[in-house]
């Protein structure tokens, strides 16, 4: 096949009046038919009783909220916004969607939809002849465990191929996310000391300032590891860890992150400090003696022959110092201290600063100016300029309407990633309380091993080494 035969003719989405079709689907199908990309029906569905109109002035609030309208993309989506007002479990609604899509033959079905409707959504599709040659999208969380992940995976092969399901990780269309993954094989200085010879330890730290945001309820079934753990931060991870892949395509690229994830040593509970920032209980929807987590920080082990015995220090909370995610590789003193006798030896750094910046640098020693052979650290700083850049959801919309996986999750990835982190799920210990506006509780400090502790980020200085 071309590529042009491979490119979805319709796009469906589910759950067309919700929250996540307002706040990035609508301006995501904007994007793409500004830049000329999206010719083809869009058809909307949902139960709400709205007519077409309704749904074109919900689109055009949705565009207004995200700060942006072209008029000429806006009339675009009107001209092709095609709306089904039914009950997802009536055969008559994909009756009507099978109408609608007249000659389509390859349709992309997105459900932004609450996973415990993706079995009846799914198997209409398929009792309509609606899934023939489709595709489907579905939202994270792929489960919530990992016996509840291979039955959503069961699911989904009742009625689409594995090459046909796309799960999409807003997180892996992040630019700085790709960035990284392109930093690491593109440059050939890296590789050499890119194991466990030379790395001492890896950390990553994603914080937020803020609190649940009166998201108390979704909270309360999901908390840290489950919300933010066990998909981005484990995808982070496997893409700082894995191999190179061996070719250019989606299926190398997903093989050398699986074999990454089932290098993965399940956690154990002694691997997990758990925390709850002060005024948690007191959100609306989260119970009164909820052991839910808003903090977790974990050591994680990756028993592959790269890295064996190097620990990765992965933690994650609400209401710390600041939002920012990032990525310290700590690579191994020399062995003798030549110069700098009266302090320790100090290791040289990799940083990746993934948000609110995109960041790359290395830090290095270097003499202080005077007579005595003394050092201090500089580092050595890339920045990226992040204006212009497509959002994720428009990359993602994208490679999934032309049937690229590259950064989509496998079902095998999604199963693999749930069993490291399933041990320590709902874990009956309380969870340790934690002031807002910390880094989260005192157990966590002495979770690193050794006397390194965690490398916290710091709002990020103006850039005064060499930048790009």
């Amino acid at each position: 096949m071309t590529r042009s035969d491979l490119h979805a003719d319709a796009f469906v989405f589910f759950g067309a009046t919700g929250d996540l079709a307002y706040k990035k689907i609508f301006p995501a199908l904007h994007a793409l038919l500004r830049d000329g990309e999206l010719d083809m029906p869009i058809i909307g569905i949902a139960k709400a009783g709205w007519t077409l109109d309704q749904l074109r002035a919900r689109a055009r609030a949705s565009l207004e909220h995200a700060g942006t309208v072209d008029e000429a993309a806006y009339g675009r989506l009107c001209r092709q916004l095609h709306y089904i007002d039914g009950d997802y479990a009536d055969d008559r609604t994909y009756g009507q969607l099978r109408a609608a899509l007249r000659d389509a033959r390859r349709p992309l079905h997105y459900l932004a939809i609450p996973p415990s409707l993706f079995p009846t959504v799914v198997q209409g599709l398929a009792a309509a002849g609606c899934a023939r040659d489709a595709r489907v999208v579905v939202e994270k969380p792929f489960g919530r465990d990992l016996a509840s992940a291979r039955a959503l995976n069961r699911v989904l092969h009742g009625a689409f191929d594995e090459s046909a399901i796309f799960r999409i990780d807003h997180y892996l269309g992040k630019e700085a996310v790709q960035n990284l993954l392109y930093f690491r094989f593109a440059n050939t200085f890296l590789e050499p000391v890119w194991n466990r010879d030379y790395v001492q330890s890896v950390q990553i730290t994603m914080a937020e300032d803020f609190g649940v945001q009166g998201r108390g309820a979704f909270y309360e079934e999901a908390g840290a590891i489950r919300d933010v753990v066990q998909n981005h931060l484990l995808q982070v991870t496997a893409l700082l860890a894995m191999d190179a892949p061996v070719g250019h395509d989606a299926a190398s690229l997903q093989a050398e992150k699986l074999r990454l994830f089932r290098g993965m040593r399940p956690l154990r509970p002694q691997d997990v400090v758990r925390g709850q920032f002060d005024g948690y209980r007191n959100e609306p929807g989260v119970a009164k003696d909820s052991n839910v987590e808003t903090f977790a920080a974990l050591r994680l082990h990756i028993d592959t022959w790269r890295w064996a015995g190097v620990p990765f220090y992965i933690r994650t909370g609400k209401c710390l110092p600041l939002t920012a995610t990032e990525i310290l590789v700590d690579l191994k003193t020399p062995p003798l201290a030549i110069f700098d006798t009266i302090e320790p030896p100090q290791s040289n750094t990799f940083r990746f600063r993934l948000s609110p910046e995109v960041v790359i640098s290395a830090s290095a020693r270097v003499k202080q100016p005077g007579a005595a052979m003394r050092g201090q650290s500089v580092e050595l700083v890339a920045r990226r300029d992040m204006a212009d850049q497509q959002t994720p959801y428009e990359r993602l919309l994208g490679d999934a309407m032309r049937g690229d996986a590259t950064l989509f999750t496998s079902d095998a990835s999604v199963e693999a990633a749930w069993a490291v982190v399933d041990p320590v799920l709902d874990l009956p210990e309380p969870v340790a309380p934690y002031r807002a506006g910390s880094w989260g509780p005192a157990a966590a400090a002495d979770l690193p091993d050794g006397n390194e502790g965690w490398h916290d980020p710091v709002a990020e200085p103006p850039a005064d080494g060499a930048s790009g």
